[in-house]
């Protein structure tokens, strides 16, 4: 049966293994980039957005590679924003507990332990900033069997979108632009916005922020240049020749960069300071610090882990919520796509196609609150609480210790010393037959014993049952049952225990009489 990629097109094995994304020296897909970012201005960018929107997006993604490359703020909180999601490690959840499932999510578990990992997700979220990006996968079968053999980022210049509805990529070509061969392309959108993928990329939002702080910045250093050093005027006097004029006018002139110049006596050279050069200043660095504060906002939601704004520990501690949401967000999109596109056509090609499928899962456990999960277990395990081992060393990030292991436990207690002693056995003296109906008095004493500590299990049994009804929620009834656990009456069950060692000390004895 012919495997299907997501398009519903056939998938040809024999292209599985080949390169069909690679640069070329010369042909459509050249590794040399035009730069449409020099001498950017709000009329060219409109073009250049415009273009995308039209199905052509070449200079666009030019311009968001700039954009990473000129501003330092915008390629730091983006590379935050990328690296958060890259790092996080990845589980693996098998179908089911088969041996076939559980083998599938163990080949798939082996292969993302490769170090090379890392950097191909962080390349594969190149989608955050552009809105798309197209990673081919090159595949190995030299062994008999199908594997990724390495994940390669490509230049999203090499790629258009289908006419019909700009979201199908297509791979550009000498004979024009054609679909993507099947299973060989891992197609990544992540969106900051609804829409079609090319305008759905930060880098779209965030160039306009771009232009401004370019222009700000272009205006700052000709302030700078102009107004940060004084104003030097040369003087000289009415008889004075034209020599001395140009003498005059070349010490003016260089003072600022030579910072050295040799006058006359009869010439005067005065530094005039402008008063207002740092209130002016200061226009420029707020205009900049308020464009980055957008861009900071547009790519991690906040402003608060990037730059000084104050607002104490909660409002960091608030901010740092919202990063880990978006956080959260690129993860779960990031899982998705990797699931469709690399390894359910893994397993086809290796296994078939499955009714169910391994799935990879990327992000960060819950923080549990995991003392108050232990005292709780520890207070209701008692009361007929069933908990298993391996939830609780789940929880304590333990593994399960092989049966060759060394154990933990409560240190043994001494042993008793044995005090030899000649009573005769109850049995042997017929001191049973001196009682009332001739019963035992080992029989009498266990069945005391259980009748006093059944009526201390029943005592708690109705407390518990009553709290049940007085309660709404698991929640509401943990609380309660922790408030009035020291107040149960413990006095019942501590006489019938004193009765069953009493039981026991008796036959004991017996036995040893």
């Amino acid at each position: 049966m012919a495997l299907l990629d997501q398009y519903g097109r056939a998938v040809k094995r024999r292209v599985l293994s080949e390169e069909v994304a690679a640069a070329q020296t010369v042909g459509v897909r050249s590794p040399i980039s035009g730069y449409p970012g020099d001498g950017l201005n709000p009329a060219r960018l409109a073009n250049i957005l415009r273009e995308a929107d039209q199905g052509d997006p070449l200079r666009f993604f030019e311009l968001a590679e700039t954009m990473e490359e000129r501003d330092p703020h915008y390629a730091g909180v983006l590379g935050t924003r990328r690296r958060s999601v890259a790092q996080i490690d990845i589980t693996v959840e098998s179908a089911s507990d088969e041996a076939r499932d559980v083998a599938m999510a163990d080949m798939v578990r082996d292969w993302l332990l490769r170090d090379e990992l890392s950097e191909e997700l962080f390349d594969i979220l190149d989608a955050i900033g552009k809105g798309i990006s197209l990673t081919e996968i090159i595949w190995d079968s030299s062994m008999g069997q199908w594997q990724p053999a390495r994940l390669e980022l490509r230049d999203p210049r090499w790629f258009t979108f289908d006419r019909t509805d700009l979201r199908t990529p297509m791979m550009q070509t000498e004979a024009g632009p054609v679909p993507l061969p099947g299973y060989k392309f891992i197609t990544t959108t992540i969106k900051a916005k609804s829409g079609l993928p090319v305008r759905s990329g930060i880098a779209r939002i965030a160039a306009w922020s771009y232009m401004f702080k370019a222009f700000t910045s272009r205006d700052w250093a000709i302030f700078t240049q102009t107004f940060g050093q004084p104003i030097r005027v040369g003087k000289y006097g009415p008889n004075t020749s034209d020599d001395d004029k140009e003498t005059l006018w070349r010490a003016v002139a260089n003072i600022a960069g030579d910072c050295a110049a040799i006058v006359p006596d009869s010439m005067l050279i005065e530094f005039i300071e402008n008063k207002t050069v740092g209130a002016s200043s200061d226009l420029y660095l707020k205009r900049v610090d308020h464009l980055d504060q957008q861009v900071s906002k547009a790519v991690l939601g906040q402003t608060t882990t990037t730059d000084a704004i104050s607002g104490g520990h909660a409002v960091s501690r608030e901010h740092r919520e919202v990063q880990g949401d978006i956080e959260r967000s690129d993860a779960k999109a990031l899982s998705g796509i990797l699931n469709r596109d690399l390894i359910r056509p893994w397993i086809n090609l290796e296994y078939g196609p499955q009714a169910k499928y391994p799935r990879i899962v990327i992000g960060r456990p819950e923080e549990k609150d995991v003392k108050l999960i232990v005292e709780s277990v520890e207070r209701l395990v008692p009361l007929g609480l069933r908990v298993a081992q391996s939830t609780m060393t789940d929880l304590l990030g333990l593994p399960d210790a092989d049966p060759d292991d060394m154990l933990l436990g409560a240190p043994a207690a001494p042993p008793a010393p044995v005090v030899p002693f000649a009573k005769p056995s109850l049995q042997a003296t017929g001191a049973g037959e001196d009682l009332p109906g001739g019963e035992d008095p080992s029989d009498m004493l266990v069945e005391g014993a259980e009748a006093v500590s059944a009526k201390a299990m029943d005592g708690m049994i109705d407390t518990v049952r009553t709290l049940l009804d007085d309660v709404d929620t698991l929640e509401a009834f943990r609380d309660r049952l922790l408030e009035i656990y020291a107040d149960m009456d413990e006095e019942q069950m501590a006489t019938a225990l004193q009765m069953a060692f009493a039981w026991a000390d008796l036959l004991g004895r017996d036995d040893l009489g």
